[in-house]
C-alpha cells in the first residue's frame, strides 16, 4: 500500500512573524491545506546575521519542519532564501519555494524607469539577490535602500506607531525624490506596512510583494510532484513561536481555525 503524503503539512518558515503574509496568500489559494508554520522570532532580523549563520538558522528550521512530517518548505523569509535555498536544495530531498523581491516585475511595469527596493541588509547583499538585478534592462535605475529597524517595529507591534512612519519616511524619502513608479517590499514582513507606505507615498506608485506569485508557485510544485491536498476536511493550520505570541496573535486575528503554540527551537 502506497502512503498518501498529501495529507502532509505544508512547512513555513520565518525570521519571525513577517511570513505570515506569505501563509495568508497560500492558505486563500488552497484551504485545504494543512500547515505548519514556523516564527524564529528570538533570532530576528535575519538580514543582520553572517551568511553562514543565516543557513545555519535555516537548516535548524528545515529540520524541525522535515520532524513534523511536512511533505514541502516555503522558506517565507527573503533573507533565507537569497543566503539559504541552494544549501536547502542540494541537501534535502523534498520541494522548496524560496521568496525572491519581485524586480522583474516591476522592471516589466515601470514608466519612469526607476524602481525601488526595500529589502534587508542579508538580502540586498546576497549572490542571489545580485545575480536577479543583473538581469534586468540596463535601462532601469534601482534604488535600494534597506529596511533598517522595520522588522524589529513589526516583531515588536509597532506597526502604527510614531517612529514607524518615521523611519518609514526616512527610508523612502530617495526612492520619492527619483520618483520610482514601483516599490518592490523585499521582506515578507513589509506587506504589513503597505497602509503605512501608501499614506507616504500616495497612491501613483505601484507597491509590489512577492505574496501571491508564491502561492501560485506552491500550488504548481505541490501539482507537479502528485502532492496537492484534495480532502476536503477541515485542515489543521499549526503555528509555533519561540518568543512572545501577542503580535502573533494580533496579525493571525481574523483567522479561527488555527492554533498557536510557544516552542523552544
Amino acid at each position: 500500500m502506497t502512503f498518501n503524503k498529501s495529507k502532509q503539512p505544508i512547512g513555513i518558515f520565518d525570521s519571525g512573524i513577517g511570513g505570515t503574509s506569505i501563509w495568508k496568500e497560500i492558505k486563500a489559494l488552497l484551504p485545504n491545506e494543512n500547515t505548519i508554520y514556523l516564527s524564529d522570532s528570538n533570532n530576528a532580523p535575519y538580514g543582520q546575521k553572517t551568511n553562514d549563520e543565516i543557513i545555519k538558522l535555516a537548516i535548524k528550521n528545515t529540520e524541525l519542519l522535515i520532524e513534523k512530517k511536512c511533505k514541502m518548505v516555503v522558506v517565507a523569509c527573503n533573507t533565507a532564501t537569497t543566503n539559504a535555498i541552494e544549501y536547502l536544495r542540494k541537501n534535502y530531498d523534498i520541494p522548496f519555494i524560496g521568496i525572491e523581491p519581485a524586480i522583474k516585475p516591476a522592471s516589466l511595469q515601470t514608466k519612469t524607469n526607476t524602481i525601488g527596493i526595500l529589502a534587508t541588509k542579508g538580502t540586498l547583499n546576497s549572490k542571489l539577490f545580485e545575480k536577479t538585478s543583473a538581469n534586468i534592462n540596463n535601462n532601469i535605475q534601482v534604488i535600494e535602500q534597506i529596511g533598517e529597524g522595520l522588522v524589529e517595529l513589526i516583531e515588536d507591534g509597532k506597526i502604527e506607531s510614531q517612529k514607524m512612519t518615521q523611519l518609514l519616511k526616512k527610508h523612502l524619502s530617495e526612492m520619492i525624490i527619483r520618483k520610482c513608479d514601483c516599490i518592490v517590499l523585499g521582506c515578507t514582513h513589509y506587506p504589513y506596512l503597505i497602509p503605512q507606505i501608501r499614506k507616504i507615498v500616495g497612491e501613483e506608485i505601484n507597491i509590489i510583494d512577492s505574496g501571491e506569485a508564491v502561492a501560485k508557485q506552491t500550488k504548481n510544485i505541490l501539482t507537479k510532484n502528485n502532492l496537492l491536498n484534495l480532502s476536503e476536511n477541515n485542515s489543521k493550520n499549526i503555528f509555533y513561536i519561540n518568543k512572545d505570541k501577542n503580535t502573533l496573535k494580533n496579525v493571525l486575528s481574523n483567522y479561527s481555525d488555527i492554533e498557536i503554540n510557544y516552542l523552544y527551537f
